[in-house]
């Protein structure tokens, strides 16, 4: 069939209709009790479902979708349902800039009405349509729920022109009061998160110890990072806490720099790295983003339990993945999610751990690609991805 919307008459009966997706969608195939008037109707919407597949192939660049393809969607309710909540969704301006907004961050209901300036009602509203499409899920931390885009469409038949969908809503361009208030949300975000360590460095030990002391992850990320890197010129670890990985560091790599926004925790860990007679650590007093680091010079880059205290993780991993030279690794240890909610006062966490697909998610987006992992169960509860990303070498 070639490219392009179908002409025939979809009330016409065909002998060899070139979809019949369905047992009774053919002349002679209809069932005894089911009406001419009934089989017209039926006739109509696959008419309509063809040309609306063969629309998102063409504009929406789907290659892989096959004839088969469309005819699998067209032949199924289940599938035909699906892609009428998917493509309603898509429909509306407001929804696919929700999409936009959720491309890297989760938000809550409340912060997304903040963001786009919609009551809590109509915002209410839209994210159930987006959720009944499949396009985001929800995850309830403590009393406040948060919204984030779906890793998996609902039906593998869908997941291309959901990807495609996810894709165009990439490209949107948020007016200045929306990209003003998304910018006002992180900014509150991260200045909670600097205060608190900035009060507590005193406390950092006995609060990383009530949800996983380093003891119980530390040795683990060390051996990761050795086994797919041995040594190398320039390691960075974001947000070096006490500074106990940096000794991992310091005799593997030719220099190091630590790199932390919070002068107390800085100063903590520079005090560590003395005691042990590190000489080649380097103390940066900045956020990844204003961070002075050269892109692609650092062989690995490490951020151990440090992304679900910070306001946009995917923001760190993008910087980080600038840093990295080709070739270079990404090492990330964090909780898994967990519904500890005690956690946010007490150890000043942003996010009750992170999702997996979030990371890879994330990671993916930045060009870097998926390398070992090991997940680690704790007596408390608590779960720890140890987790590296790869930055391809080039060609």
């Amino acid at each position: 069939m070639a490219d392009g919307l179908t002409t025939e008459n979809p009330g016409t009966e065909e002998k060899e209709a070139p979809f019949s997706p369905t047992p009774g969608l053919t002349a002679n195939r209809v069932s005894a009790h089911e009406t001419q008037g009934q089989h017209k109707n039926k006739a109509i919407h696959i008419f309509l479902y063809k040309n609306i597949l063969i629309f998102a192939r063409i504009l929406l660049d789907c290659p892989t979708m096959t004839e088969a393809a469309l005819q699998t969607i067209v032949g199924s309710n289940d599938c035909r349902d699906a892609l009428t909540a998917l493509l309603k969704a898509a429909a509306d301006q407001l929804r696919l800039s929700v999409l936009r907004i959720l491309r890297r961050d989760t938000f809550s209901v409340q912060e997304l009405c903040q963001i786009l300036d919609v009551s809590q009602p109509g915002m209410s509203h839209h994210l159930k349509i987006l959720a009944t499409a499949g396009l985001v899920t929800t995850r309830r931390e403590g009393s406040t729920i948060f919204y984030r885009r779906a890793h998996k469409a609902a039906l593998p038949a869908l997941a291309e022109l959901q990807s495609a969908i996810l894709a165009s809503a990439n490209l949107i361009a948020l007016d200045q009061q929306a990209e003003q208030q998304l910018a006002l949300i992180n900014q509150a975000r991260a200045e909670n998160s600097k205060v608190f360590f900035e009060e507590h460095a005193g406390e950092f030990r006995s609060q990383q110890e009530q949800i996983v002391a380093y003891s119980l992850y530390g040795a683990s990320s060390a051996e990761l990072l050795a086994s797919t890197q041995h040594e190398g010129a320039l390691a960075i670890e974001i947000g070096p806490g006490e500074g106990e990985f940096l000794p991992e560091l310091a005799s593997r790599y030719t220099r190091v720099i630590a790199v932390d926004n919070a002068s107390s925790m800085l100063e903590k860990s520079r005090q560590a790295a003395a005691s042990k007679g590190l000489g080649n650590v380097e103390f940066l007093l900045a956020d990844t983003h204003h961070a002075e680091i050269a892109d692609n010079s650092a062989d690995c880059v490490v951020i151990n339990m440090v992304l679900h205290h910070v306001p946009s993780p995917a923001d760190i991993l993008a910087d980080a993945a600038q840093w990295l030279r080709p070739g270079g690794v990404l090492s990330v240890t964090d909780l898994c999610p967990h519904d500890q909610s005690w956690a946010r006062d007490a150890c000043g966490d942003l996010w009750l751990g992170l999702n997996p697909d979030d990371l890879s998610d994330w990671a993916a987006e930045v060009g870097l690609k998926e390398g070992p992992s090991v997940y680690l169960a704790q007596k408390n509860g608590f779960r720890v991805q140890v987790r590296q990303f790869l930055k391809p070498a080039r060609t």
